[in-house]
């Protein structure tokens, strides 16, 4: 009896569908990475706390903004709502110094575009520190 001696073949590794899995991950992965945009203007949101306000406020400016639009910087009313405008009143009220807090007041019925306005120019200005003031609510106002 002649056992014949069958030669071995090297294994072979089909690279085509190893490259496609790898391409389908980096897709998946793309797909569902999020990205993250850092935001230019810091807003300090409002929370709902019992904490005592502090005794000494730090130099700070306010913007209140009517139902109407109409604006007001340190209860001085400005001239329109127009971006210059509100460029020109907060140069005049800061100087040069942009760490000054802008405390941003708008009234529940004042149209969005008036406060996204203010906060671009406060942004474009190189304001950082951007606080929206709210009212309190309390538990006779909540069951309203």
């Amino acid at each position: 009896m002649r056992l014949s001696v069958s030669k071995t073949e090297d294994p072979e590794i089909n690279l085509a569908s190893l490259i496609d899995v790898v391409f389908l991950l980096l897709i998946f992965f793309m797909v569902s990475t999020t990205f993250e945009q850092p935001a230019v203007l810091k807003v300090d949101l409002p929370e709902a706390s019992n904490v005592s306000q502090p005794e000494k406020q730090p130099h700070s400016f306010e913007l209140v903004i009517d139902q109407q639009g109409q604006y007001y910087l340190n209860d001085r009313q400005l001239m329109d709502g127009k971006p210059a405008t509100l460029r020109a009143a907060f140069n005049e009220a800061a100087g040069e110094d942009r760490d000054i807090p802008v405390i941003l007041r708008a009234d529940a019925n004042t149209p969005y575009h008036f406060v996204v306005t203010a906060m671009d120019v406060a942004a474009q200005l190189g304001f950082t520190r951007l606080s929206i003031a709210t009212e309190r609510v309390t538990e006779d106002q909540a069951g309203d």
